[in-house]
């Protein structure tokens, strides 16, 4: 299970730190992500680390302001977000890749690749 929070109202300009907490499967074993999707939109990746930690990918709206990590130890990751923007206005998910000790780019970036989501915390940017 995946358990995403720490969304929230946020004024543009303004951050926010997401937290996943995940029971059952460990990150030191599965690459994990997140993704977003707003309204109307399809979902739409933000940013990846390897299960070993070593490798971090970000999507093109995330780069330079948001930061992925993982905290092995507490299980959980976490998706601080920077310079937030009223287009960051999103659902957040976390997600699990569906197969342990597996990281590759460009499957990575792809949410069929995810099996394991979470329930998704909503960011609200006002302008």
């Amino acid at each position: 299970q995946l358990q995403a929070s720490g969304g929230g109202l946020v004024q543009a300009g303004g951050s926010l730190r997401l937290s996943c907490a995940a029971s059952g499967r460990t990150f030191t074993k599965y690459t994990m992500a997140w993704f977003r999707q707003a309204p109307g939109k399809e979902r739409e990746f933000v940013a990846a680390i390897s299960y070993s930690g070593r490798g971090t990918f970000y999507g093109d709206s995330a780069k330079g302001r948001f930061a992925i990590s993982k905290d092995n130890a507490k299980n959980t990751g976490y998706l601080q977000m920077n310079s937030l923007k009223p287009d960051d206005a999103a659902v957040y998910y976390c997600a699990v890749y569906r197969q342990p000790y597996y990281v590759s780019n460009p499957e990575v970036r792809r949410s069929s690749e995810y099996a394991y989501w979470g329930q998704g915390t909503q960011v609200t940017v006002s302008s």
